[in-house]
């Protein structure tokens, strides 16, 4: 299982119950079907995902983030109980996940695509320098996290201040991502630059 495919397994923590999944008996050997063909086909087609496709799809693990911040963020306010673990749990998801996996793919094989060609340099500069931001933000929500921290804050301004900040910034960015450079990907590195993702963004093998 790949990196990407066990981090998207993982929801953030604190406002989801445990939700008990049926087993299922498998059928008699006599009932079963077998079709392999049918199941490889199945399991190629999954796997021919663009580049540009999948680092949308992964922009989803980022958004069920946002909302986590947004409801801790909410109960703080409101003076509500909020387990300082589920602000460091999704933290460390943002860590490993958005910006040592993600952000990594896209500043080592997207971003100096655009470069070269000195195309939307402007954004792409602001996302780099975003980038970093973010990765400040998220040292903050880590060290205000930490049990001891968290306890003796009164009123988490530090805390609150990373989260709505990481917030603000992170819904535009992953849309100008969205809707205007993975667009642009292919008009500056035609195919077959949207290879498969197993491709790791790299040139294609020659053939």
């Amino acid at each position: 299982m790949t990196d990407r495919r066990r981090f998207l397994t993982i929801a953030p923590l604190g406002f989801a119950a445990a939700v008990p999944v049926p087993v299922f008996a498998a059928p008699p050997p006599n009932e079963r079907k077998e079709t392999p063909k049918d199941d490889r086909k199945k399991d190629k087609d999954q796997e021919e995902v663009g580049a540009t496709e999948d680092l949308m799809r992964e922009h989803g693990v980022l958004n069920r983030i946002l909302l986590v911040y947004d409801e801790g963020l909410r109960r703080l306010r409101a003076k509500e109980e909020f387990p300082s673990e589920v602000f460091r749990a999704t933290a460390r998801l943002v860590r490993k996940f958005v910006e040592d996996y993600h952000e990594r793919l896209e500043e080592n094989f997207v971003f100096p695509v655009f470069e070269k060609q000195k195309k939307l340099a402007d954004l792409v500069r602001v996302l780099r320098k975003q980038h970093e931001a973010g990765r400040g933000l998220t040292d903050v929500v880590l060290h205000e996290t930490g049990q001891d921290r968290f306890k003796k804050s009164g009123n988490h301004d530090a805390l609150t201040a990373a989260c709505a900040a990481f917030v603000r910034m992170y819904r535009p960015h992953e849309a100008r991502e969205d809707t205007v450079l993975f667009p642009a990907l292919r008009a500056v590195r035609p195919p077959p630059q949207d290879q498969p993702r197993s491709g790791r963004y790299g040139p294609a093998s020659p053939r």
